[in-house]
């Protein structure tokens, strides 16, 4: 199915064509002068004129054009063509006149495109199916090797033989980085979810799209489960304390009266089915009492100032605002001033036992409850003491040097390699590699400035002989003005390059090689610094290009470190056995 319609483009009008996945329309639309491919619309389009809409016309030069009656309206309507159905897997598209071009009337015939959490009891030749099990998506669909190829860069995608189709796990944005892929051509998806309806066993549940299971958990909170609504998720957004579960794909909230009244209310209003439940409680389980939203305390604005004042970063801030928000709220019924060591470690202790937080958040959460009581309130009253989970120590994973260069052959485009060795190069972040300035790379003095990193620190670090080749031909190419590596152009302005996407570049660099640890843009900088110091860079120097404030941070490549590792003689070599 060929479609086309007008959209704007920056800010000019053009003509979009949009078809399923094929290579042979691709190569036909290309010939059409000033044809491009739009990342934003994921489609080709052309320009606006006569010109161009009759050169994509003589493109199907057996189409032809006749009028049809269709329930009162007269449209015009393509009849079948034996090219076109070779080029476009289709023979049926209808157009609506419009300003001497003509434009598509959609219409849908001989194809479902719906979710549907009822089994599947059989499949149709050459249609696509995608199926969403817990924790797996089962895909069927027709042997066609861009797909194939496509469906291998997703980590951990495997073909199924005895049942014929491929399975992807679902984690992650992997279902909507396929539903975007296949896009129309999904003749069916459909969804079961698994739900955990108490602790002792887990049932399944299969979830229609028009119902919506809420349930009250022994914690008071409320787990919100149901399929894509993007009204009803941005109406959840709107409470405080809200959790989306990534591992098991839904959302929590406080639980009370008032804010289960008023899911029940909007789930009503979007004509959805609202199903109830409540946790059985376990014996000797500690009452908690319910947060009272009608009582909300928003964070004190002098804590606001003050993390202002001591310049810490937009994510810091955000993070300590909303761990304040929640202690005070969990002592609503106390003032403010009145809370201390006591109501401190309650809500830690809740924190851990009830909600099952990482020592991450705990540690945070102890963070924002001390910097209200020590700096904003400073003398004013003691300083309370908590006690600090202890972390655990965990080491990198760390590439060998042959695995880099195997990574970096897997990439042609230009760009992408040029980010990828840069950031192994010079042990960057990824935030630090998308942030770098035309005027941040020193080739006279072979440095790279990194300009206020984490930490709010700047530093410098190498920039590498072939590296300062490679940028030289980049920047021949696609002549960056502002950022060294810049993203799409909105409202006439450049953006920065996007991290999501060269996480992806990476991730798809990486399956394409028989690599089996997992590999992420961090683990490149931890190479660098591990085969830094396999080369006899001493530790200090390399704590300076990494940009870490304690030198304990940098000892940890010590223990990943393979030299000296091969004069030493393993014990069992010497068994004779």
């Amino acid at each position: 199915m060929i479609k086309i319609s007008k959209i704007i483009h920056r800010n000019q009008e053009r003509i979009k064509v949009d078809f399923p996945y094929n290579q042979s329309i691709a190569g036909q639309i290309k010939k059409i002068s000033d044809a491009r491919w739009s990342q934003t619309h994921r489609a080709w389009h052309i320009p606006y004129t006569k010109e161009a809409y009759n050169s994509l016309k003589s493109l199907f030069p057996e189409l032809s054009f006749q009028k049809e009656k269709q329930e009162s309206n007269t449209n015009e309507k393509i009849v079948s063509s034996t090219s076109a159905e070779k080029i476009a897997s289709t023979n049926k598209v209808s157009f609506t006149q419009k300003n001497d071009i003509q434009f598509p009337k959609k219409i849908q015939k001989d194809k479902k495109e719906v979710i549907d959490s009822s089994p599947v009891s059989f499949y149709k030749k050459g249609k696509i199916y995608v199926e969403v099990i817990g924790r797996n998506i089962i895909i069927r669909l027709p042997k066609n090797k861009t797909d194939i190829a496509f469906l291998q860069t997703l980590r951990y995608s495997r073909w199924i033989n005895h049942q014929f189709f491929w399975q992807i796990p679902n984690y992650g944005t992997n279902l909507e980085v396929i539903k975007n892929y296949l896009g129309d051509r999904i003749y069916k998806l459909t969804i079961h979810q698994q739900i955990e309806i108490n602790n002792k066993k887990v049932q399944i549940k299969k979830i229609e799209p028009n119902q919506v299971i809420v349930i009250k958990t022994t914690t008071n909170r409320l787990k919100i489960i149901f399929g894509y609504i993007n009204e009803l998720s941005s109406f959840l957004k709107n409470y405080p304390f809200h959790h989306w579960n990534t591992q098991n794909k839904y959302w929590t909230i406080p639980y009370s009266e008032q804010i289960l009244k008023e899911i029940q209310d909007k789930i009503k209003e979007l004509n959805l089915e609202f199903l109830y439940e409540e946790e059985e409680k376990k014996e000797g389980a500690r009452k908690i009492t319910p947060y009272d939203t009608s009582n909300y305390k928003e964070c004190p604005t002098e804590y606001i100032e003050k993390l202002n004042e001591l310049r810490y970063s937009r994510n810091t801030i955000k993070t300590y605002t909303s761990l304040f928000e929640e202690f005070i709220n969990f002592h609503n019924k106390k003032d403010i001033t009145t809370l201390g060591q006591l109501e401190a470690v309650e809500f830690v202790r809740y924190l851990v036992s009830e909600r099952k937080v990482s020592i991450s958040y705990q540690n945070q959460a102890i963070n924002a409850i001390k910097f209200y009581y020590e700096r904003v309130l400073g003398g004013k009253r003691m300083t309370i003491y908590l006690d600090r989970p202890q972390k655990e120590q965990t080491l990198p994973t760390v590439l060998s040097k042959e695995e880099v260069q195997l990574i970096i052959s897997k990439i042609t485009n230009l760009k992408h390699k040029t980010m990828i060795m840069l950031t192994y190069s010079a042990g960057l972040r990824v935030s630090e590699v998308i942030q770098l300035k035309i005027q941040d790379i020193d080739s006279q003095r072979k440095q790279i400035r990194v300009e206020q990193s984490k930490g709010k620190k700047d530093r410098y670090t190498l920039l590498s002989e072939k590296i300062l080749i490679l940028l030289r031909k980049y920047y021949i190419k696609y002549k960056p003005t502002e950022w060294l590596f810049e993203g799409q152009t909105e409202n006439g302005k450049v953006t920065q390059y996007s991290v999501r996407s060269l996480q992806m570049v990476l991730k798809q660099a990486v399956k394409k090689t028989n690599i089996n640890k997992k590999v992420t843009m961090h683990t490149l900088r931890h190479s660098f610094a591990t085969h830094l110091l396999e080369n006899g860079t001493d530790l200090r120097y390399i704590q300076v290009l990494l940009g870490h404030q304690s030198s304990k941070t940098t000892e940890v490549y010590t223990h990943v470190t393979t030299k000296g590792f091969d004069k030493i003689k393993n014990p069992l070599d010497d068994l004779d056995i």
